[in-house]
């Protein structure tokens, strides 16, 4: 064991290197050193477990593939084939050109964000959004911070501390990666009531449960599972019928976002923001980055004194959105007051584009795979749906055709599903599908027109690999 770790070079040895000092002339010295000595590390301990030490040559190879991924964003982007338009795993809604656009300009350059550029005097960063917000929506005013489950725990902080939320036993939910509603109340300071069971909730449970202490009646959207069978939920006409008798305001957590109605694309109604307030709710909330389609924000709209209040609140400042996102959101927000969002936001684009040309794009996929793949019944086109997903629309999808690559089994160059998905993943860019028993699937729907070249390319170097 003692003779293994002799055999180690020493760090001087390793930085004077020719190959490792090239690649290492990227960083500061103090990087490029720290990092060498980490690798080393890493070495003694695989060894102290009993590994035998590599050999020179492998461990020269070996520091200059891990200092040439440092340099490296692991961050990047890929191309989806999946089939989910809001796949949360990649980032949710790609935005249009026109806020790409946006956020880059304001990125690279000062802006007006706290500005009256009139009076030359500090403004607020919500001036820019709130008109245009406030125009589509209905509302009497809004504000935007960075994501919606800040915007409840500003909401409920702001107003609720110390009193009673009623919500129905049926939506106090988890939206995922562990934000569950219970927990959110008890962060805020309001006490949570839960009425009615899991499936049937009755305006009368809401009712007795109203009490001197009661400050809001609550509608959670199950944006993200569904309930079927023997079921009674409250209609939110009712329910703010019900608040306006006892002098109390509902909330309205809508999740999504969305300004369309998705039943015209052959979807389930998804609730939309405008619907919440023509029905009177006293605020709405609501993500940016899903149905809407636009960068990470969470959306309040409602009435003037609550997000008057709600502004004012300590934490407002710790949940504002930034800049970059600003000018993003505020773009695509243009596009649904012109009239364009279906022609210019990605998400709406995929909803909306047609079965038949999906279907020719799925099979010119296939025919431009290496080793006639197509022509042998190694890859078909077939029927299959296509995923609204990020917590919308659950159990509804739209028909799509896929192009499926089954997997060969037994003899040289034969591979799996998931294997030839693991190659791709490992292309530049990656490509991501999904596998379905020994099938992998790739849906037109979510992949740009122009990324089918960097699609074909990485099918053929991976088959390629097989072969």
């Amino acid at each position: 064991m003692t003779q293994d770790f002799h055999r180690l070079p020493s760090v001087d040895k390793l930085l004077s290197d020719e190959r490792i000092r090239e690649i290492g002339g990227r960083y500061s010295y103090p990087i490029f050193v720290d990092s060498v000595r980490q690798h080393l590390e890493q070495l003694r301990l695989s060894m102290s477990r009993g590994i035998s030490c590599p050999p020179y040559e492998e461990i020269v190879n070996s520091l200059h593939s891990t200092l040439r991924t440092l340099g490296e964003p692991s961050l990047r982007p890929v191309i989806n084939a999946t089939g989910v338009i809001l796949h949360t795993n990649l980032g949710r809604a790609p935005l249009s050109h026109e806020a790409a656009q946006a956020m880059k300009g304001a990125a690279m350059g000062y802006t007006n964000l706290e500005l009256n550029l009139e009076s030359g005097k500090r403004g607020s960063r919500q001036t820019h959004i709130e008109s245009l917000l406030c125009r589509l929506t209905g509302a009497e005013a809004s504000m935007v911070v960075n994501n919606n489950a800040a915007g409840i725990l500003l909401v409920l902080s702001a107003l609720a501390k110390g009193k009673e939320v009623i919500l129905s036993r049926g939506q106090a939910v988890e939206i995922g990666d562990s934000f569950r509603i219970p927990d959110i109340m008890r962060k805020s300071g309001a006490k949570l009531v839960e009425v009615g069971t899991t499936n049937c909730t009755y305006l009368s449970d809401y009712e007795e449960a109203i009490v001197p202490r009661t400050r809001f009646l609550l509608r959670i959207h199950s944006s993200n599972f569904k309930i079927v069978g023997f079921t009674q939920s409250v209609g939110l006409n009712e329910l703010v019928n019900l608040g306006k008798c006892h002098n109390l305001f509902v909330l309205d957590d809508l999740g999504s976002g969305c300004l369309l109605d998705t039943s015209e694309f052959g979807l389930d109604h998804e609730p939309m923001i405008q619907e919440s307030i023509s029905a009177g709710v006293g605020l709405a909330f609501s993500s940016a980055d899903k149905l809407l389609g636009g960068p990470q924000a969470g959306i309040i709209v409602g009435k003037k004194e609550l997000v008057e209040r709600v502004r004012k609140h300590p934490l407002a400042r710790t949940a504002r959105i930034d800049k970059i996102n600003l000018a993003g959101l505020t773009a695509t927000l243009l596009h649904y007051l012109r009239g364009e969002a279906i022609s210019k936001i990605p998400v709406w684009q995929m909803i909306s584009v047609p079965l038949s040309e999906i279907e020719v794009r799925a099979r010119q996929w296939g025919t431009a795979l290496p080793h006639n793949a197509y022509d042998r019944g190694i890859a078909t086109v077939v029927e299959g749906e296509s995923m609204v997903g990020g917590g919308s629309l659950p159990g509804s999808s739209l028909p799509t055709r896929l192009l499926a690559i089954r997997g060969q089994s037994g003899g040289e160059g034969r591979f799996t599903a998931q294997k030839l998905a693991q190659t791709l993943r490992q292309q530049q860019p990656p490509v991501i599908g999904r596998v379905e028993k020994n099938l992998l699937l790739l849906d037109p729907r979510t992949v740009f027109p122009h990324e089918d070249e960097a699609l074909l390319s990485a099918l053929h170097k991976s088959l390629w690999q097989f072969n």
